[in-house]
């Protein structure tokens, strides 16, 4: 290395004798570099739009970032056999890039931009406000980022300062803790909290950015991952009077999956992406795949609409969650309309609702059977090969904006991250950790089911905390949050793949066909074809680190999937698991 050295200092050398004395030394402005860059508000500014960048990518939230997580859990399954099968078996080998590396790439390069910017900010001269607003976001965003990774990869470096790039003994850094990952989040959360303006405080500017109501959401997340429901629930009450902003649940459930109704009552946070359309037609996949010409749209249409109708056909809804919303209808006997907004179906009912007074819209049922501006009158398939159920969230199939499926990063229906309706949720599994079956919690759950039309819970249908456990984790939750990104995250901090019970209960609910028919029948292990939960491997629960990765970086161990060591023991040992309760 010595020698490389000394010829390149000697070529500099000779360059700069040839060099005439009076020729100018000019520096292009548009190649700035770290070292020389962020040393203005202005610039930090800059900085943290390029941050919310790369929570756009493919292996954070414009694809697999966000679709791992709901195909890990029981609510979707691989249609197409391929792409994510790894993932929905959950048996990854830790060579498949696009879970065992690409949110792990992707994520990092989220906190390798934020810890710039707070290396950069204690030192620019500017307003409180400036300063509070700029670490905050760059706090919230770092924490997002370690929040995936943990969820996750289980063990991760934790890497908060920038100086640590420069240094080749720290670039390389070793596992830490799920737990010490987890510590760091907390305090970064809470700082954001603090730092950042609510909603109602940052009016224009807090469209699409993080505020102080995404940052207690998310450190109530964070807290419950980790049991601490006595500390989570305080920040979840202080949402809901209003501390960090106004938050409402939307009249309409639909509005969290429209373009035209983003960044409204319900939302504390959501990932920004351009209209259909309205963006250019470059698209930024990876963190090389930069353009001023990026479509700045997202992929989850592609995975999620139906390969019948021109997406790629490869994640469906379970046939469990189908057969949950129609076990219960509204007040009016009318379907739950979160099975429309969910789940891609024919319902001939719908072509009776639309545009009636109904108990869920009172003003006019938007229901109807089109589908991408067709009328159909079965359930198209999810995919073309092995059938199901096609999943609409986040698509445009039941907006019907446009014709047909234009597939890659195109979608631009915002991602809705954390919602209202989940920091109701929250607290009525922190009152009920906390005090057992309360009406304070059936309250906060009635809350959620008024805006569908559903008759109220009474307390006295549930006799244990266990009772009212399994209503919220197994019928509440899925109805109101089904195939989004969380669920995975939800059965990882419940425990319910070190329980007997709680996996055979994921293995039927994970049940599905591969006739190559949109099957709603619901499932038992003597009619289904399959269930994903059936290839689960004990420490594979969290995805392996990717064998690349590993081999590149000597200080790195694997986790828990690369080493099959079940967490079991370890979980059990820290917290308890809810037995399972036949609500029936």
């Amino acid at each position: 290395m010595k020698g490389i050295y000394i010829i390149l200092t000697t070529l500099a050398l000779m360059g700069g004798m040839m060099a005439c004395h009076d020729q100018l030394e000019v520096q292009n402005p548009n190649n700035q570099t770290t070292f020389d860059f962020g040393d203005s508000e202005s610039e930090l500014q800059e900085t943290i739009i390029a941050c919310y960048n790369r929570i756009r990518l493919d292996g954070t939230f414009a694809r697999v970032g966000y679709t791992l997580d709901a195909v890990r859990g029981d609510e979707v399954w691989n249609s197409s056999q391929q792409w994510y099968l790894e993932y929905d078996n959950l048996n990854s080998p830790g060579t498949i890039g696009i879970g065992d590396e690409w949110p792990w790439r992707d994520n990092y390069h989220i906190i390798n931009r934020t810890n710039f910017v707070l290396s950069k900010v204690d030192e620019v001269e500017m307003s409180e406000d400036a300063y509070n607003q700029i670490a905050g976001q760059a706090l919230f965003l770092r924490s997002l980022a370690y929040y995936h990774l943990a969820t996750y990869y289980q063990t991760v470096p934790l890497i908060v300062d920038y100086a640590d790039y420069s240094d080749i003994n720290t670039m390389y850094a070793a596992n830490n803790t799920q737990d010490e990952v987890f510590d760091q989040i907390e305090i970064d959360l809470a700082a954001a909290m603090q730092m950042l303006p609510s909603r109602n405080e940052g009016g224009e500017w807090a469209q699409g950015r993080a505020t102080s109501g995404a940052a207690a959401g998310y450190l109530a997340r964070a807290l419950m991952f980790r049991h601490k429901f006595d500390e989570a629930y305080p920040v979840l009450k202080d949402i809901i009077a209003g501390m960090y902003g106004t938050y409402a649940l939307t009249a309409d459930y639909g509005d969290n999956f429209r373009e035209d109704t983003e960044n409204n009552s319900e939302s504390l946070f959501e990932v920004q992406f351009m209209d259909f359309g309205t963006g250019g037609t470059d698209e930024e996949w990876t963190p090389v795949n930069i353009s001023r010409e990026a479509t700045q749209g997202h992929a989850v249409e592609s995975n999620f609409a139906s390969q019948e109708l021109g997406s790629w056909g490869d994640l469906a809804g379970s046939p469990w969650l189908y057969n949950l919303f129609k076990k219960e209808n509204s007040t009016d006997g009318r379907l739950d309309p979160r099975l429309y907004w969910t789940l891609v179906t024919y319902e001939p009912e719908y072509s009776n609702y639309t545009d009636l007074n109904t108990a869920a819209y009172p003003n006019g049922d938007p229901r109807n059977n089109m589908v991408y501006q067709q009328e159909v009158t079965e359930t198209p398939l999810s995919n073309n090969a092995q059938g199901g159920i096609s999943i609409a969230k986040f698509t445009n199939a039941r907006n019907n904006i446009y014709s047909s499926i234009t597939n890659g990063l195109q979608c631009g229906v915002n991602l809705r991250l954390m919602r209202y309706s989940d920091v109701l949720l929250r607290a009525a599994e922190c009152e009920n950790e906390i005090n057992g079956p309360t009406q304070v919690a059936i309250d906060y759950i009635n809350e959620v089911r008024r805006r569908v039309a559903l008759e109220d819970l009474q307390l006295s249908d549930f006799s244990s905390a266990d009772a009212l456990f399994e209503q919220i984790a197994n019928v509440e939750r899925p109805k109101e949050f089904g195939c989004e990104n969380g669920r995975g995250i939800d059965l990882l901090r419940w425990g319910f793949f070190y329980d007997a019970g709680r996996l055979n209960q994921l293995v039927e609910h994970g049940y599905y066909k591969r006739d190559g028919t949109a099957s709603t029948e619901e499932l038992t292990a003597a009619t289904a074809d399959d269930s994903s939960f059936e290839y689960f491997n004990p420490g594979h629960e969290y995805f392996p680190i990717f064998q690349g990765t590993l081999n590149a970086n000597p200080n790195l161990e694997g986790n828990s999937a690369n080493k099959n060591e079940d967490n079991a023991p370890a979980f059990k040992a820290k917290w308890s698991i809810r037995p399972v309760v036949d609500l029936n």
